[in-house]
């Protein structure tokens, strides 16, 4: 019988890396001083509950946690750049995070969504057509925005944390030691990394969308918010699909195109960040009782 590797994932944060398992999640981050502060956090009961066994909605749940638990990560890398007086926590923290919230929804359904209408009518396109529409401008500011935020020096650095991350993932996932040297030969991407995740969205967006049919303009944006969670839990259980089907060699073609998105959110990371990487895992990994793979997270 082939012993199944529990699932980790994480993110990228202020110069530094978050890594969750099943049980804990840890943060390392690079003081100023260079030193390396790691933070360990148990997660929520969530994740060892019934509830991240069902389909489709799991992939709320999860989300919605993971969301939070990214959020304090930031906030802690961060704060860890700063001095005291100048620290970002509780309703600062949140209001931040729903900002956030807000501004993406607007910019990446809303826009799109109003945009194409006003194509749809000018034009005298039929639906169809104006739903292929939406979702190429949703895909095109996605990919934009990726891409011109990646012109700034401390960005520049998140993606090359994250591209550590994902390195150190692929190796203990091929059973090699955690050392720097053997980490820095791992690629950069992976099929589960969030980048795909986003991706995926928009894809299915495109699909959904252009099921409904004509709408005038304002049931037409109000299912473009409504249909945000359906989204999201299509693309948590495709991604869960895709990363199991990865064993096989066919279905690798399915995850290119979310590893090709991949090379605008990572950077070669050196050898430094690795380290970062390293420690948030192997702190995380020693904290793990059990190992299993009930969490499905993405990276």
């Amino acid at each position: 019988m082939v012993e199944r590797l529990p699932v980790y994932g994480g993110q990228a944060v202020i110069e530094g890396v978050m890594m969750r398992g099943t049980q804990v999640c840890a943060i390392a981050v690079r003081a100023p001083d260079q030193s390396i502060v790691v933070e360990i956090e148990p997660l929520s009961s969530l994740y060892q509950s019934r509830l991240v066994k069902m389909p489709f909605l799991r992939g709320l749940l999860i989300l919605w946690d993971a969301l939070a638990l990214g959020m304090r990560a930031l906030t802690f890398s961060a704060n860890i750049q700063v001095e005291e007086d100048e620290r970002l926590e509780g309703g600062p923290m949140v209001l931040t995070l729903l900002a956030s919230l807000a501004v993406s929804i607007g910019l990446f359904f809303i826009i799109p969504a109003g945009l194409a209408y006003l194509t749809e009518r000018l034009l005298g396109w039929n639906a169809w057509q104006s739903n292929v529409l939406e979702g190429l401008i949703r895909l095109g500011l996605l990919v934009g925005y990726i891409w011109a935020i990646a012109f700034m020096p401390d960005i520049r650095r998140v993606y090359g944390y994250h591209g550590a991350e994902h390195k150190t993932i692929n190796a203990f996932e091929a059973g090699e030691s955690l050392e720097v040297e053997s980490v820095m030969r791992f690629p950069r991407e992976h099929p589960r990394c969030g980048t795909a995740f986003l991706l995926t969205v928009v894809v299915f967006s495109i699909l959904i969308f252009s099921a409904l049919g004509p709408l005038p303009l304002i049931h037409r944006l109000v299912s473009r918010l409504l249909f945000i969670p359906i989204l999201a839990s299509l693309a948590y259980e495709y991604i869960r699909l895709t990363s199991w089907l990865m064993r096989f060699s066919y279905a690798r073609l399915l995850v290119i195109p979310n590893l090709w998105l991949q090379r605008l959110t990572t950077r070669e990371p050196d050898p430094a960040m690795v380290e970062v990487a390293i420690a948030a895992f192997q702190a995380m990994h020693a904290q793990e009782v059990v190992p299993d793979d009930r969490n499905q997270s993405t990276v």
